[in-house]
């Protein structure tokens, strides 16, 4: 499994300028895409983001990355939408989880 880190901080029009409708087109393409494992995204107090998104493995990543409607909300995030991103990718070399018996 691979997971991206996507920090980033929008600019004070990004809302006017279209980005929550592009972020949910983004979201609903990514679930469709095969190797697509979760997305999860917070938000701190001084406004950078943060969205965890898990993939199946780097092939499917790659589609994901590769894909044309992706493309164009990447150029038009830079174009447009964020004062700054960081983006890193991880591979999952061990899991480990509990959930407590109801």
């Amino acid at each position: 499994m691979v997971v991206i880190l996507f920090r980033s901080k929008l600019t004070p029009t990004a809302a006017a300028d279209g980005y929550s409708e592009m972020a949910e087109e983004m979201e609903t393409l990514a679930r469709q895409m095969p190797g697509f494992v979760d997305v999860k995204a917070f938000k701190s107090d001084d406004g950078e983001r943060l969205t965890v998104v898990w993939w199946e493995d780097e092939e499917t990543l790659k589609a994901w990355r590769e894909n044309v409607r992706h493309r164009v909300a990447q150029r038009r995030g830079r174009e447009q939408w964020y004062q700054y991103y960081k983006l890193e990718v991880a591979e999952v070399v061990r899991q480990n989880s509990f959930e407590k018996p109801a």
